[in-house]
């Protein structure tokens, strides 16, 4: 069943001593989220599970007939509660991860995983939900209603409510196990990323020649901040990339380059060792799906998903790969001839690729990623995407004052254009900091739904790592960050313009995972173009715009080695896919991953790193978030952004309202309602194509 932020639970009113006590039971927005301590986990959880298991109780119990008023919203009003404290627990951990945290969040995980797998096998609650699809009325619900009720029947039937009893113990073990080696996995690749330091005294400062002032700033910050003289680097994207880019060292690269690659392996301390978890996991997640009559965990993935088959996924991975594949032989081909030429480097290597790559784009374009840099201060890129989402979406975001889990953290009420009338609440955490899990991401804080006679309305929590300010300044972003921020407000658009009551579809709940990258990606496509680049890029000292000049060259290298990031992601989805369908004897041990990761490259890549690289073992992605046997979403879900914004540049203009209203009014708002496939074709009037993605990417012929 899904895990539905709701009202308060039975026996708890706003006022009572326990909700006053611990933010936890209060969910009301803003929330406390700088009130939050450890020891208000357990307290709430318990609290929270109670209300829960009395709610089902009463459902299943109840003599009356089955009909949603007395099923389904009882149960989201008990499960909402328990999913938004969760919620907030969660993303705190990820956040803010100390130690006292971790221990409860690990202590009480176990508990929450075992409550929704009990409620996924509890057969009575099954009938339940069968009465309501075999009522006499059902077809005459709408059609959210009866999405909400087909989906649950299918959670049940995926969560084991048929197997027998020894079966379903079996699988409420395995999910238990599952979720802790989840957590375990994250935590590992944390704790390596956070170990590493390389402390360079100013004497030794120029072995850091090459790299931006504003970036060498930043290691000198990181550095005082541990009570050093000199810098410090460190293995986080904003401190790690920056030196692999523009360190004129070698060996310096290389150095930084062993430490990112043996991450979380056994090539490094043994408590941080990801090699049993990624192992122990596959085999759990191999006997689930065999519990549940699917030959392999990739099979059983697939079932709520637009693909339909392990088989179609690796057909169109494939297929991209042989359009791809020549590309990124041109792409490498010329960057190590470039490299001997030019660079003196004659045996180009993995460590050498961003460096002699930024090179050759200077080269080639004449700018520098630096360059770009200088226009894209953060204040002013927020400012823009504010803009362009107002004149697409007709929504406006204004900055309020509200709790939270860091200074850095900003909040907003989005409400739209005409009326004012509020649409949700927006948390932005921008920057790079110890004890916050690396990547950027979006989490939902509360769902939209129905609550008596008004709205609840949606609250998402959008994270990046961005390099922080520095000297007191604003901070700067790349346009890659730039891009970043695009993609991850498309997500939190997507969770907030729902216009869906019934909170189990509503947003990106009920979303087909290789459908959910459609509004994100399709979000990036508009930080390209020149109308809105002139909304965002702004020098502050002398309010120079982003040149026309620069621009024009920064389009003329969008494509730059698209060939090699083509197979660089076909790569990453090939290896997920074949992990997770291969049989059991092919991936016993990590030594046989790797071996997988090593033919994988030899199919479809170009680039080939050293036998010690262990990327398998820092791969959050599928091992501790929800892409296991999906990360093949982000190119299929590329082929239906491109097509969809394919259909802005037929216009006149990209930053159309209207358009941008039928994309909010086809895909935005209706959430998880209908299948994405029906939302698309309801927005472009025919099914997608490839054409526009390969456009994208200049692969066509």
């Amino acid at each position: 069943m899904n895990s539905p932020a709701g009202n308060l639970p039975p026996g708890a009113a706003p006022g009572d001593d326990a909700a006053a006590a611990n933010p936890l039971l209060d969910p009301s927005e803003p929330f406390a989220y700088d009130a939050v301590r450890p020891e208000h986990i357990t307290p709430a959880v318990e609290r929270l599970l109670a209300d829960c298991r009395a709610a089902v109780a009463a459902v299943v119990e109840a003599r009356e007939p089955a009909t949603w008023s007395n099923v389904v919203e009882p149960l989201e009003a008990a499960c909402e509660r328990l999913s938004h404290a969760w919620g907030a627990v969660s993303h705190l951990n990820a956040v803010v991860d100390t130690p006292q945290l971790r221990a409860e969040f690990n202590a009480n995980l176990p508990r929450i995983t075992a409550f929704w797998t009990a409620l996924s096998q509890n057969v009575a609650l099954y009938g339940r939900y069968r009465a309501l699809a075999g009522g006499p009325d059902f077809a005459a619900w709408s059609p959210a209603r009866r999405r909400v009720v087909d989906n649950e029947l299918r959670d049940f039937r995926l969560g084991g409510a048929e197997l027998d009893a020894a079966a379903k113990e079996r699988m409420a073990s395995i999910r238990e196990r599952q979720a802790q080696l989840s957590t375990r996995f994250a935590e590992n690749v944390l704790d390596a990323t956070n170990a590493f330091a390389l402390h360079v005294a100013p004497r030794d400062e120029a072995i850091l020649a090459g790299i931006p002032d504003d970036v060498r700033a930043m290691y000198r910050e990181a550095a005082a901040a541990n009570g050093k003289d000199g810098s410090q680097v460190s293995l986080h994207l904003p401190s790690y990339m920056p030196l692999m880019q523009y360190a004129h060292d070698r060996g310096l690269r290389e150095k930084l380059y062993h430490a990112y690659a043996i991450r979380a392996s056994e090539l490094g301390p043994t408590s941080w060792d990801n090699s049993a978890v990624m192992v122990e996991l596959l085999q759990l997640r191999d006997e689930q799906a065999r519990l549940l009559g699917y030959p392999n965990y990739a099979e059983l993935s697939l079932v709520p998903k637009m693909a339909t088959s392990s088989a179609e996924v690796l057909r169109f991975l494939r297929d991209l790969g042989a359009r791809a594949r020549p590309h990124a032989q041109r792409d490498i081909a010329e960057l190590r001839g470039f490299a001997a030429a030019e660079l003196g480097i004659a045996d180009l290597q993995p460590w050498d690729i961003a460096y002699a790559s930024e090179k050759l784009r200077q080269s080639r374009y004449a700018y520098s990623e630096q360059e770009v840099k200088s226009y894209f201060p953060a204040t002013r890129v927020l400012d823009g995407l504010f803009r362009v989402i107002e004149a697409l979406f007709g929504v406006r975001f204004a900055a309020t004052a509200a709790p939270t889990w860091h200074p850095d953290v900003r909040h907003y009420r989005v409400a739209t254009r005409d009326r004012d009338a509020t649409v949700g609440h927006f948390y932005l955490d921008l920057f790079a900091r110890d004890h916050k899990r690396g990547g950027a991401w979006m989490d939902v804080g509360r769902i939209r739904r129905r609550v008596g006679a008004g709205i609840e309305t949606p609250v998402t929590l959008v994270t990046c790592n961005f390099s922080p300010p520095v000297g007191g300044r604003d901070a700067f972003l790349t346009h890659n960050e730039v891009l970043t921020l695009f993609h991850e407000f498309g997500h939190g658009l997507h969770h907030l313009l729902t216009q869906v009551d019934e909170s189990q579809v509503a947003g990106i709940r009920g979303v087909e995972w290789d459908a959910v990258e459609l509004p994100s990606q399709f979000l990036e496509n508009f930080a390209w173009e020149w109308d809105v680049l002139q909304l965002l890029g702004r020098r502050p000292d002398d309010a120079a715009p982003l040149p026309r000049a620069l621009y024009d060259r920064m389009r003329a290298a969008r494509n730059f080695q698209s060939g090699m990031q083509m197979v660089r992601q076909l790569e990453f989805a090939l290896f997920d896919m074949l992990a997770h369908s291969l049989p059991d004897e092919q991936r016993r041990s990590a030594a046989d991953l790797v071996a997988l990761a090593a033919r994988v490259r030899d199919e479809v890549a170009v680039v080939f790193p050293p036998a010690y690289h262990r990327g398998a073992h820092g791969f959050s992605h599928i091992f501790a978030g929800g892409y296991a046997a999906g990360y093949y979403s982000y190119k299929w879900a590329e082929v239906l952004s491109a097509d969809c914004y394919a259909a802005f540049e037929e216009g006149n203009a990209v930053l159309d309202a209207t358009r941008g209203g039928r994309f909010r009014a086809e895909i935005l708002e209706v959430g998880g309602s209908r299948p994405a496939i029906d939302s698309f074709v309801a927005f472009r009037g025919r099914p997608p194509q490839i054409d526009a993605l390969l456009r994208h990417s200049g692969m066509t012929t």
